[in-house]
């Protein structure tokens, strides 16, 4: 049953009451047609519960813009969502095409530091989220009592002579709820064993971040990236107020899985809903995503903290080789990935955050 406005209703009981689904819940497809956005194909979810977001099939079927009861969750640059025409692969400059956003997907074969490995120059982040999505569908759709909504689509790294990698990703969520799921498939189309790095890449922003807002996790150890991360590495889980020339800070987290071996990590401030607090949670399968980083940026505009888990740390793909953690995907392996993001609103959302994250 779909649980809306504090009552649990059948499918029967909603459907004599509205004169289509849609005045509830729908996934409205559009074209963004403005500046560097136009021809952008988004797909606009709204779930009833009071969360909405926007899936980018021009770019990897990423989420941009993101809210809960008008409150925005995901930070966004200035870039806004770019065409991946604009993609600029060399060097750094993935953050000129890097509009923030709630998710975005860094992969397939090598995601941090741009490096040369192997002969080959990599950008930063790789090109997984500029890829366009082929075969997109979307679909709302009965099962029994509860209205599932899903967006699902192809994307396909590849060149000759290299890598041919397709990546299969579904979002899927219900009527009523404040949680969705991205499920995850990536299959070494090719005939050679191919480097295999992939990382979420979670922004975000005011007000859920604040500073009076906590970073939530079952870490065991928060190693700093760099010098720069080591002053005040005692606070990687505080925040401050948006400071002037403020440098990025990176930390690696050691986490606690639960029995299950999933990871959940959030991020509440207990100042919104009127002092009942208002955050967001992702809870991932630790065997998928073995690491995860923390990215602390407290800058004036430049004003987020991303969520990371990934298959590899940030470091580049020449150093992870060199480390030998490098992953390689075979011709014919298939990687899944299974991850839950959530809205966590109120005392009793923020007490299950408290406990799921406890070690």
């Amino acid at each position: 049953m779909a649980n809306l406005y504090g009552k649990s209703w059948t499918r029967d009981e909603l459907l004599q009451r509205v004169g289509d689904i849609s005045q509830l819940a729908r996934i409205k497809p559009t074209t963004l047609a403005d500046g560097f956005e136009d021809g952008v194909k988004s797909l606009d979810v709204t779930n009833g519960s009071g969360l909405t977001f926007s899936v980018l099939a021009s770019r990897g079927l990423d989420i941009s813009t993101a809210t809960y009861n008008g409150h925005a969750l995901a930070w966004r640059s200035a870039q806004t969502d770019k065409h991946p025409a604009f993609f600029e692969p060399t060097e750094k400059n993935w953050l000129r095409t890097f509009y923030g956003g709630l998710l975005v997907t860094c992969g397939l074969t090598t995601i941090g530091m741009d490096s040369e490995d192997a002969g080959q120059k990599l950008g930063l982040h790789g090109r997984a989220s500029h890829l366009p999505a082929t075969y997109v569908t979307y679909s709302g759709e009965w099962e029994g009592d509860e209205y599932h909504l899903s967006v699902s689509g192809k994307m396909r790294e590849a060149i000759i002579f290299g890598e041919n990698i397709e990546w299969r990703r579904t979002i899927h969520t219900r009527l009523g709820e404040k949680r969705f799921w991205v499920i995850d498939e990536v299959e070494n189309m090719g005939y050679s064993t191919s480097p295999h790095m992939f990382l979420y890449h979670i922004n975000l922003g005011f007000p859920v971040v604040n500073e009076n807002s906590r970073f939530f996790s079952p870490t065991v150890v928060a190693e700093p990236r760099d010098s720069v991360a080591e002053v005040g590495k005692e606070d990687y889980n505080r925040f401050q107020p948006p400071t002037s020339g403020f440098n990025e800070k990176c930390y690696f987290h050691t986490m606690k899985p639960n029995a299950e071996g999933l990871v959940t990590t959030g991020i509440v401030n207990p100042d919104l809903l009127n002092g009942e607090g208002l955050g967001l949670y992702v809870t991932y399968h630790q065997s998928q995503f073995p690491y995860f980083c923390e990215w602390k940026m407290m800058g004036q505009g430049n004003y987020v903290v991303g969520l990371e888990p990934g298959n590899a740390l940030v470091l580049g793909r020449a150093k992870e080789r060199e480390l030998g953690r490098l992953q390689f995907i075979e011709p014919g392996e298939i990687r899944k990935y299974h991850t839950e993001f959530g809205v966590v609103s109120g005392k009793a959302d923020i007490d299950g955050l408290i406990q799921k994250t406890s070690i």
